[in-house]
């Protein structure tokens, strides 16, 4: 064959070039010879002898296919005559491939040969099982549906019946499979239905057809039942079709039937009983009277009841809450006065040692020690003391008439006793107006608590910046320090009681300080708001105003 198509330049360069896959095949040594390049591109084969020694064709052996191997298929050939037939088969990258085959024999050679046209049919049998698949769902569901569904032709004779549509009517499937529909309809329903579909036909206005309504069906056995019919027009195969979908109304029908039944029973239990009634409303509404007379006392014993139950549960809270107060006050006291009564405790009988005249610096050292100590217990106390006076409410506003500014410098004088060594104070105190008019004792303690904070939490030489605004009836303060600041995870219990930052364990303190603050901003209508970052410091911003007097 090879020294054939050598021979015959034409012949050859016709068959590489064909538009369609073409294979020479040996019958007597059962293998491929030669391929063209059509057949390669269509298995994406890289070269002919590859695909000739190891491609879906060779003499390999091969699993079972749906169609049969090439192999198989040609064995069953007869020995003449050019044949056709379908093969799969997978290409180089795992692609499927449906073929068909046109076998022809090659005459006038040494041995027998066959040639092989391949055509591709892939899209073709996807297509057709795909459509075989939606076809076996269909009926699937179709035959799985609840409802009956019948499908007649234009002239009545019904194509299709699912399982639900040949159980109601009494029939087997294949009894009324090219019956016509009559069989399913009593009189007059029988004789109108032929004119229903005529007249849709001519007009394309249906009485029945895209409408639906409710019929009655004829059974096998003669026996009707009720059920409501819809048609819809299908168009399939250039066939036009009508699907009937059947919904049973016997049970429905019987509830409807008992439902009237019941309420003439109903009816005339009632007329027998309202005159029986009208005495019992005449009694009822004496009885109501009374009723509800006792449903007011009732009423307004279960408020003063509900009042009284929440009067004790917000006692109990209360209780409670004292009793949690009591427990942490008792523990930080018992913290908090240990170490200046230890310090004054201990430079006391110091004092008592250093009795000779050179030593007055000692006495003098252990001396500013105790000072320290009992206004550190000073301070405490003071918090203790405004603590209890606001859970007892006896702080009361008295708002007098003062200079912001003054009241600024009085408050940053104060301050200096409590300065560190190499610590100060900035202030800047700005007033647009001649006076305010707030309670000062209670602004005062705000600004004093909040600079005594600013101090004990900076380190020498450290500047607490102080800044008061007044604009009309509004101050504006601002306390900002260069301390060790307060831990992002500590912010929001900042102004809770007995609160203690975890970076400030070190530092005495009763964690009422900020409370307080916040407690006196409230009783002043006041906001106080504050910035800060862990070991850069911290800024307070209070803003309070009054109204015109």
């Amino acid at each position: 064959m090879i020294d054939l198509l050598e021979k015959g330049f034409d012949f050859n360069y016709m068959f590489e070039w064909m538009p369609s896959g073409m294979l020479v095949y040996s019958l007597a040594r059962q293998k491929p010879l030669k391929s063209n390049r059509a057949l390669l591109r269509l298995f994406d084969a890289d070269s002919e002898e590859g695909f000739l020694r190891y491609g879906p064709f060779s003499a390999e052996p091969r699993p079972p296919q749906p169609f049969g191997t090439l192999q198989e298929k040609l064995a069953l050939l007869p020995p003449d005559g050019s044949h056709r037939f379908m093969i799969e088969a997978r290409t180089d990258s795992g692609a499927y491939k449906a073929l068909q085959v046109t076998t022809t024999h090659v005459p006038a050679l040494p041995e027998p040969l066959l040639l092989l046209v391949f055509q591709d049919e892939s899209k073709e049998v996807e297509s057709a099982r795909e459509l075989l698949q939606s076809q076996k769902t269909l009926e699937a569901v179709i035959n799985t549906a609840v409802d009956g569904i019948v499908l007649i032709n234009e002239n009545g004779i019904m194509q299709m019946v699912n399982r639900a549509a040949s159980q109601l009517f009494g029939y087997d499937k294949e009894e009324m499979h090219g019956r016509n529909v009559h069989i399913l309809m009593p009189s007059p329903h029988t004789e109108q239905h032929n004119g229903y579909i005529d007249n849709y036909l001519k007009s394309g206005v249906g009485k029945i057809i895209g409408i639906g309504r409710e019929v009655e069906g004829l059974r096998k056995d003669g026996s009707r039942f009720p059920f409501k019919l819809g048609v819809s027009r299908v168009e399939l195969e250039g066939k036009i079709l009508f699907a009937g979908v059947i919904h049973d109304l016997t049970e429905q029908k019987r509830a409807e039937a008992r439902i009237l039944h019941l309420n003439k029973e109903l009816e005339q239990k009632v007329e027998e009983r309202t005159e029986k009634l009208t005495e019992v409303v005449n009694k009822l509404l004496q009885s109501n009277i009374k009723l509800e007379r006792e449903i007011k006392e009732r009423k307004a014993a279960e408020a003063a009841l509900r009042q009284n139950q929440e009067e004790l549960r917000r006692s109990l809270e209360k209780e409670k809450e004292l009793s949690e107060l009591k427990s942490r006050f008792v523990s930080m006291a018992s913290h908090e006065f240990r170490t200046p009564l230890t310090t004054i405790a201990s430079s006391a009988e110091l004092l008592g040692l250093y009795t000779e005249s050179g030593q007055q610096e000692k006495r003098d050292k252990h001396l500013r020690r105790i000072q320290s100590a009992v206004t550190n217990l000073t301070g405490i106390l003071g918090d203790f003391l405004s603590l209890s006076k606001l859970e007892e409410g006896k702080i009361h506003i008295n708002p007098v008439y003062f200079s912001v500014k003054e009241l600024g410098t009085e408050v940053a004088d104060e301050m200096q006793s409590l300065l560190k060594p190499g610590q100060r104070i900035e202030t800047d105190f700005q007033s647009g107006h001649p006076e305010a008019y707030l309670d000062k004792k209670i602004l005062k303690n705000i600004f004093i608590n909040l600079l005594s904070n600013a101090i004990k939490y900076s380190g020498e030489k450290s500047t607490i910046y102080f800044k008061l605004t007044q604009e009309g009836q509004q101050i504006q303060a601002l306390i900002r320090d260069e301390g060790i600041g307060i831990p992002l995870e500590d912010q929001k219990y900042l102004f809770t009681r007995f609160f203690r930052a975890t970076n400030s364990v070190n530092i005495q303190g009763t964690g009422l300080g900020l409370n307080i603050v916040k407690r006196y901003t409230d009783l002043l209508g006041g906001k106080i708001r504050f910035e800060s970052m862990e070991g850069e410091g911290t800024a307070f911003f209070v803003q309070v105003r009054w109204e015109k007097q």
